[in-house]
């Protein structure tokens, strides 16, 4: 294999880098995507991070929640107000609270410790199918003043405003879009949007992307429930 070959083959492969203040955690689970044909890059906290984000470009982070400083929760809020990359959260706990507290941080998906390196490794390559997805037979649409053009996966005024969404929240929005004025359960999204059917976590993406969407989400216009059935949006053509 020429130099040439060599570099197309590292470039096909998923750059994943791995946050956490525990050696011997960030050690294992370095080795371990490594030996899952990941290129792994690791970092001991969110400052670490932070550089080693303005040198390389990465597919996906893995990020611990309990860490000293900016705790992975704090960083995760912060990164989603300048990008959209994946953020898959790892912690110690595992109640419900705790996992939309990281949903509605921004988080992709949630993993508690102790975890099989097979589900994590199962969850990234998840994550990875959800933003390769591509929506080229979905025409752009409006939503309230919002135009959203599914290929591209952002929101825009029309003008010079924009609206980032995770992977997730624009997943959702393709979903309901592609059944518009349709209820959708929420067992129906979780399963288009490949993410946990588990309690809350399809309503806790809806509340955020009503966040972005909707002028008062206490009385919502486009991104609807019907209660004990599910999710209706309401779009217009552009």
């Amino acid at each position: 294999m020429n130099a040439l070959e060599n570099n197309q083959l590292l470039d096909s492969k998923p750059h994943i880098l791995v946050i956490d203040d525990d050696n011997r955690i960030r050690e294992l689970v370095s080795r371990y995507l490594k030996d899952n044909d990941f290129i792994v890059i690791t970092a001991q906290d969110a400052a670490d991070a932070r550089d080693t984000m303005q040198h390389f470009e990465f597919d996906a982070l893995v990020v611990d929640v309990m860490m000293p400083g900016e705790s992975g929760l704090e960083f995760t809020a912060s990164l989603r107000q300048e990008q959209d990359i994946p953020v898959l959260l790892l912690t110690a706990l595992g109640e419900v609270e705790d996992k939309v507290t990281g949903l509605e941080a921004g988080a992709d998906d949630y993993l508690p410790k102790p975890f099989e390196p097979r589900e994590l490794v199962a969850r990234l390559k998840a994550i990875l199918r959800r933003r390769m997805k591509k929506a080229d037979s979905m025409q752009p649409f409006k939503v309230g003043r919002w135009h959203f053009d599914p290929a591209l996966g952002e929101l825009s005024d029309g003008e010079q405003q924009r609206q980032r969404l995770t992977d997730v929240e624009a997943n959702l929005l393709r979903a309901l879009a592609s059944r518009a004025g349709q209820v959708m359960s929420r067992e129906e999204l979780a399963k288009i949007c490949d993410v946990d059917a588990g309690e809350r976590t399809i309503d806790v993406q809806v509340t955020r992307l009503r966040r972005k969407i909707e002028e008062d989400t206490k009385a919502p216009r486009y991104l609807q429930t019907v209660r004990g059935k599910g999710y209706l949006l309401r779009v217009e053509e552009l």
